[in-house]
């Protein structure tokens, strides 16, 4: 059983296209919160349509007008669907639409995000997709862990996790965000992979071994080259080796533009990562 999470947050990606969407963050995130005795506020995050040309006709704002109401009504119906799976799960749960222009709609989920424990995401491939730009910004404003997950998975589990380890004060962050879960498995692999960046500075994982296993962290640490420069593939090698339940990474480390531009490590598991990302920032 995880100890310390209390209040999980699951955000349901509510715009057009995503009617009938199966969300593997709500199931995912009932079932933490069904395995941690946790509250469950579920969120849809719907976009609304705004009209910004002044001299707009009066049949344009009255179609953008309809749209938002019938996104409203898709977005009232999937959080209705969400709370009968939260009372058949035994989870307490809590239920609102946030409907907002995307930037208010961004700020509105970061202040929620502040006051839980946890975020659970869906993961969003698609690099300049609404979705992929509010989940950055609930990374770098909530001040709280993310979990994304991917398609496919259902149901919480972290008997092993992976921590990817840079010395890094953001891997720093996220192991500590992840205490609760890594306490929790049963067996944790710290990996460190030179080749990406320049580690020579850089506190080893050798060195945080020690803190957690004071912490009751059962761990071993192991160092690996990036294969052919690919720091990402080897995570994702490494995954799959491990038979990892989720991995820990520390979120961006350069500006959000030079990532956009030149991927990086962050960019590939957001894209590509198999089993639930933990991502602090």
């Amino acid at each position: 059983m995880v100890q310390d999470i209390k209040s999980v947050l699951i955000g349901l990606s509510c715009e057009e296209g995503d009617e009938g969407k199966p969300s593997h963050a709500l199931r995912y995130g009932l079932s933490l919160a069904r395995q941690s005795s946790a509250h469950a506020s579920i969120y849809a995050l719907t976009p609304e349509m705004m009209v910004t040309h002044a001299f707009v006709s009066n049949v344009a704002a009255g179609l953008v007008a309809t749209e938002n109401k019938r996104l409203h009504e898709v977005s009232k119906a999937a959080l209705e669907q969400a709370r009968q799976d939260a009372m058949a799960a035994g989870v307490p749960c809590s239920v609102e639409v946030l409907q907002r222009p995307y930037q208010r709609l961004a700020d509105a989920l970061a202040s929620r995000i502040r006051v839980h424990d946890v975020t659970v995401l869906d993961a969003e491939q698609e690099l300049l997709s609404l979705g992929r730009g509010i989940l950055e910004e609930a990374l770098f404003n909530g001040g709280r862990p993310l979990l994304i997950v991917p398609p496919g998975t259902d149901t919480f589990r972290a008997d092993k996790i992976l921590v990817a380890w840079d010395g890094s004060a953001k891997a720093t962050r996220a192991v500590h965000d992840a205490l609760p879960f890594l306490k929790a498995a049963g067996q944790v692999e710290i990996i460190s992979i030179s080749g990406e960046k320049d580690l020579s500075t850089s506190l080893p994982g050798a060195d945080l071994a020690p803190h957690l296993i004071r912490h009751g962290v059962n761990c071993t640490v192991k160092e690996l080259p990036a294969q052919d420069g690919d720091a990402g593939g080897t995570l994702r090698s490494q995954i799959g080796l491990f038979r990892a339940d989720m991995l820990v990474m520390g979120g961006f480390v350069h500006s959000r533009w030079r990532q956009l531009v030149l991927g990086g490590v962050t960019q590939t598991m957001l894209k590509s990562c198999p089993v639930p990302l933990l991502l602090s920032y």
